[in-house]
């Protein structure tokens, strides 16, 4: 059986890695946004950190699964759940040029996404990412407690995906 948490900052590839994986592996890929935000044709709210577990749980009764988002205290439990847990990590100017061309695609309508693509979501990521990199050492302190089944990328057109699983 296979649970597989994907983590990194904005940008770094999680959605694009976990299709992939889910396509392959043919297990279902579930985003963290689409867990902590509940969305219907009139709203977009955030659901409660204890909803967001009781979801998280649901997900995890069904069997396999891959995860991917960035870290939430709520989603916490995810490390815990998951068999593997791979940190994506390129390098911060590919993550910021990244940001830029993903948001040129949601405004020429190239790319659909989750949230508001306007300017204040543009600067929010780009706060995200440099708050990321203020914390990183927290962040990978923490990561460290799953070292047993933590797999760390930093470039992922390089993954061979037969390693990480």
């Amino acid at each position: 059986m296979s649970k597989i948490y994907v983590i990194g900052i904005v940008a770094s590839g999680k959605t694009t890695l976990s299709k992939k994986l889910s396509r392959e592996l043919k297990i279902p890929h579930y985003e963290v946004d689409c867990i902590v935000w509940h969305e219907t044709d009139t709203e977009r709210y955030k659901r409660t950190p204890d909803k967001q577990v009781e979801l998280i749980k649901d997900i995890d009764k069904v069997g396999e699964w891959i995860i991917e988002g960035t870290y939430r205290s709520s989603c916490h439990c995810l490390l815990d759940m998951a068999d593997s847990i791979i940190f994506l990590d390129p390098p911060l100017w590919i993550r910021k040029y990244r940001i830029l061309l993903r948001f040129i695609k949601q405004q020429l309508k190239i790319e659909k996404c989750h949230y508001k693509s306007d300017f204040n979501m543009l600067r929010k990521m780009y706060m995200w990412t440099r708050d990321f990199e203020d914390k990183r050492y927290e962040f990978e302190k923490m990561l460290n407690n799953y070292k047993d089944k933590l797999v760390i990328i930093n470039n992922a057109k390089k993954l061979d995906i037969n390693k990480i699983i």
